[in-house]
């Protein structure tokens, strides 16, 4: 396209925190660039409707549960009562302050903020829902993901809320379930139940949370039936309606099928979402999909060339700092294209905010067995942990992974206290490519928390000179 006039060096679809890092990053390389925002709202799912509020809640829910459960500290209190209303209110005020601070970035940056949807007509021409169009010479789409409809059609005749609807209620209903026991449902399963509703949770699968160890998500599981939520795992479900004023769910239960009735007054369905990319025309530009997913290498070059994506519509993760790291590689790219820059996944992390907290960073021992990738592991309970103790937080455990050979560290897992902070030791010490050795050298504070690290470290240090012994044996034998 060499020789035509463009509007602008770059368009940028959604606002969200991917399309923000791509436009900061082309826009500060002196790149005319447009950011496009069709949304009702401004700020992104992060901010909006995903890990700000729900985490506001979780933790309202979590000082209300310590409230609730002070005599282990020899502390005393009657019924522990809380107003709803204020909850919300305090969750809407944050949103709004994270959401104006984004709005001011976004209306006050380096680059054009057009308010209005848009879809391709050609692979550098946008048609903007008011009637104008615009061209560019290249493209970032990051227009995020949207609540997943319901493969199920017997769930829309019963009704249900989706996570987005959670987030708006005014009042609790007494009764809950659940459907899906991904990192959405169970962390407002937790919010639910800690605020005094009957929740019942469905799982298809044997364990929740499919993407960790299952040694990690039985510690889950167990603490979740202590609570009191009805936890159903390995189910197949079968129907749902409406019974007076509560809805019914069957389902098929464990390997016999059994078959379950449970009833509750609302349903939440909790089964995840999908690129938001439907109304784009994607076609149009020459953009390939799998699916609603647009296809990028680690470029986040899609297949057209001159258009990238970053964010939850094109993966792999829907995580916050993946997406904005993707945006900046897509921005540098398209300023640098004879230095490109790679996504490298290998710091990979994930933290669902429950109570305990789960967290992981790198291999799990599930995705290394997958993989026929060697390794060995040593784990630590915090419940034969000082500060742990201290805390009352016994529920849980930490696990490295490391290279046979080595000693490297090549993953994380973290199921406790604050998991969701402890494991950013290990996400740098992997980022330094730091060996077990080197991590149990590092001195760590007593009592803290962190200091637990050391203990799997000087068990993967153990194992791996016995495994460097052996195998000297056996060559020399």
């Amino acid at each position: 396209m060499k020789g035509l006039e463009f509007d602008y060096d770059v368009a940028v679809i959604g606002g969200g925190s991917g399309g923000f890092a791509a436009a900061r990053t082309t826009a500060n390389a002196d790149l005319r660039t447009v950011v496009i925002e069709g949304g009702k709202e401004i700020g992104g799912l992060c901010i909006l409707r995903g890990c700000m509020p729900t985490k506001a809640l979780l933790y309202a829910a979590e000082v209300r549960h310590l409230a609730q459960h002070p005599d282990p500290w020899g502390i005393r209190s009657r019924h522990v009562s809380f107003d709803f209303a204020r909850v919300m209110a305090r969750k809407d005020a944050l949103i709004k302050q994270f959401a104006d601070h984004r709005r001011t970035q976004l209306t006050g940056g380096t680059f054009e903020f057009v308010r209005a949807r848009a879809r391709f007509t050609d692979p550098h021409t946008l048609k903007l829902s008011a009637g104008k169009t615009l061209t560019a010479r290249n493209f970032v789409i990051s227009t995020g993901s949207v609540v997943a409809p319901s493969p199920l059609p017997f769930l829309d005749e019963a009704g249900y809320l989706t996570s987005d609807d959670a987030l708006t209620l005014t009042r609790l209903p007494k009764s809950l379930i659940v459907l899906g026991g991904g990192s959405v449902g169970m962390e407002f399963a937790q919010f639910f139940a800690r605020f005094d509703v009957q929740v019942t949770l469905i799982q298809r699968s044997a364990h929740v949370l499919r993407e960790f160890d299952t040694d990690a998500t039985d510690t889950l599981e167990r603490v979740f039936r202590r609570e009191g939520v009805a936890l159903y795992t390995n189910t197949k479900l079968t129907g749902a309606s409406r019974k007076g004023n509560l809805k019914q769910v069957t389902f098929l239960h464990g390997t016999q099928g059994a078959r379950v009735e449970v009833e509750a007054e609302e349903i939440l369905f909790a089964l995840g979402r999908i690129p938001n990319t439907g109304g784009l025309n994607l076609e149009k530009a020459g953009v390939a999909t799998e699916g609603s997913l647009i296809v990028t290498n680690d470029e986040m070059r899609t297949s057209a060339r001159h258009i990238y994506a970053a964010g939850d519509c094109t993966g792999p993760y829907e995580i916050v700092h993946i997406a904005v790291q993707q945006g900046e590689v897509a921005g540098h790219n398209i300023a640098e294209p004879r230095h490109p820059r790679r996504m490298d996944y290998r710091l990979a992390s994930s933290v669902v905010f429950t109570e305990p907290q789960l967290a992981k960073v790198g291999l799990t021992e599930k995705e290394a067995l997958a993989r026929n990738i060697p390794y060995l592991a040593g784990s630590y309970p915090f419940a034969d942990h000082g500060k742990a103790l201290i805390m009352e937080a016994r529920d849980g455990f930490v696990k490295l992974l490391g290279n046979p050979g080595t000693g490297e560290i090549i993953g994380g897992c973290c199921i406790g206290p604050l998991g969701g902070e402890l494991v950013h030791e290990i996400i740098m010490a992997m980022y330094k490519r730091m060996t077990a050795r080197e991590i149990a050298a590092v001195p760590h504070y007593h009592p803290t928390l962190a200091e637990i690290w050391t203990y799997p470290a000087e068990e993967l240090v153990e194992k791996v000179e016995t495994h460097t012994s052996r195998l000297a044996q056996e060559k020399a034998g």
